[in-house]
């Protein structure tokens, strides 16, 4: 096998050339039209080619890869006549389940100093000025050697700035303890959601990630996404980690003959939807850059405009099943569409979209030199894997086979951040040298000003009685007329002044 066959008609076949899967690529389809298929054939494809893949299964139809298909039935193979499919046997593919919260899959994990704070800021949806006084927080636990590795850790020193803001302001910048709160608030909020969690240790470890099995296969990694769609910040936003870590961990490689990693992007929408232009611009830096990496991008969605036009022009490899064309927005999302093939003077774009059955689609890949295939209208060829769920006692069977439960499946938690400011909380309370020693600026301060009221109130008096000056100055204008009254005045006004009696 040298090339990825994506789907037949009855004139010609469009394949997928390893050479250029690192170009990244677009499925996109209505709903109920075969994206999930053709995914699933793209990766089983760089799976027996050895490349691995990663892909986020959103409705659980896509655990399926892990199990062999069923003797196919009539229906099936006359499909597989149709598509000369002479050799095609039911077979399962080696994938490893992940899942966030760990129940279906092993635990995926990052360290919230990994996380940083832009992704952090746009998981919590801070506004701009709350994001800033996040990124003066990781600067603060930066200088001072504390490891951010959990929302303990984050809560503990968000608590720490609060009570020094006023310190914090004058060597960094200024923060609020309105900012803070609002940030402590939206961190708990995104504890109740369940990603608390996510953020921790042992933090996942690229390598993982791109593995083959013995037999040469690149394992296909599926990342239980179900419950975590539900929250799209999160969702979108741990994706958008994952890829940015690996084109800012992997070598430069160039041009390969195949892929080191695929990465599948569905429900891309999610990532772009009220993205701030930062935001967009790094995605498609790295979308950019990122195929020098060896690491390919195939985004799904339903219409090819979710994805935005400078990001759309880099993916050379397309996929599209049928759109519906119901509304405005939907004829227009149906020509733009077209526009992006090649043109094929045998094929009108814009009604075949429209007119497409479900497992059909309109294809163009790239081919020699990376120039875009004319597109085709075919049938895509059926997966040999099975094409749906599986049972909870076959996904556990799979996680019990899988080389890394051992590593992930228990979480660990060292000293960091909670830990050193907790322990420096308990050794002020514990012992009265370290109080002397982190309050002896304020008592000395009070007993200090103490004194010097005490001394005011002398001198000048207070509201119930006079001062030793008010007195004396009585006297003195009492006297004035007498030679007593003037040296007693002289010696007064000498002693202030430091003159001579």
């Amino acid at each position: 096998m040298t090339e990825i066959l994506i789907g037949r008609n009855d004139d010609t076949s469009v394949s997928l050339d390893p050479r250029y899967g690192n170009r990244h690529g677009m499925i996109a389809g209505a709903t109920g039209t075969g994206k999930s298929v053709s995914l699933m054939v793209l990766a089983e494809g760089f799976s027996k080619l050895g490349v691995p893949c990663f892909l986020a299964d959103a409705k659980g139809d896509l655990a399926g890869l892990s199990m062999a298909a069923a003797e196919p039935g009539e229906k099936l193979k006359a499909r597989l006549d149709k598509l000369h499919l002479n050799d095609w046997k039911p077979q399962a593919n080696p994938v490893i389940f992940w899942d966030i919260y760990g129940r279906l899959g092993h635990p995926v994990r990052a360290t919230i100093s990994e996380m940083g704070p832009t992704l952090l800021g746009r998981i919590l949806e801070l506004n701009d000025t709350q994001e800033g006084v996040l990124e003066v927080i990781f600067k603060v636990a930066d200088d001072q050697g504390w490891l951010l590795l959990d929302l303990p850790d984050l809560r503990a020193l968000l608590g720490f700035a609060s009570e020094n803001a006023k310190d914090i302001s004058t060597h960094y910048g200024l923060i609020s303890t309105q900012s803070i709160a609002a940030i402590q608030r939206a961190v708990l909020k995104l504890e109740q959601d369940g990603a608390d969690q996510f953020f921790g240790e042992p933090a996942l470890e690229l390598a993982d990630l791109m593995r083959q099995d013995m037999s040469g296969r690149g394992v296909i990694n599926v990342l239980a996404a179900d419950q975590l769609i539900l929250k799209p910040r999160l969702y979108s936003t741990f994706l958008l980690w994952l890829l940015s870590e690996l084109f800012e961990q992997l070598p430069e490689v160039g041009d390969l003959d195949q892929p080191k990693l695929v990465f599948f992007f569905d429900e891309a929408h999610l990532l772009f939807d009220d993205a701030p232009p930062a935001l967009l611009q790094r995605v498609e830096q790295v979308v950019r850059l990122i195929r020098s990496k060896g690491v390919g991008v195939y985004f799904c969605s339903q219409n090819p405009d979710d994805v935005p036009g400078n990001i759309l022009g880099q993916l050379g490899n397309r996929v599209q099943h049928a759109l519906r064309a119901f509304t405005p927005r939907d004829q227009k999302a149906v020509r733009a569409a077209a526009e992006t093939f090649v043109a094929n003077p045998k094929i009108n774009v814009s009604e075949a979209i429209t007119q497409l059955a479900v497992g059909e689609a309109l294809a163009s890949t790239l081919r020699d030199g990376g120039v875009p295939s004319p597109v085709e209208r075919v049938m895509v060829t059926a997966p040999t894997a099975r094409i749906g769920a599986i049972t909870d006692t076959e996904r556990a069977t799979v996680r019990q086979r899988s080389p890394v439960g051992g590593k992930y499946d228990t979480a660990v938690n060292r000293e960091s951040a909670a830990e050193i400011l907790a322990k420096r909380a308990a050794e002020k309370a514990a012992d009265p040298q370290v109080i002397a020693k982190q309050a002896p600026a304020g008592a000395a301060t009070q007993q200090g000003a103490g004194w010097t009221d005490a001394a005011k109130e002398i001198l000048l008096g207070t509201n119930r009685r006079q001062g030793m000056i008010e007195a004396m100055a009585k006297s003195a204008v009492r006297a004035a007329g007498s030679r007593l009254g003037q040296q007693i005045v002289r010696g007064v006004l000498g002693g202030i002044f430091g003159g001579k009696r």
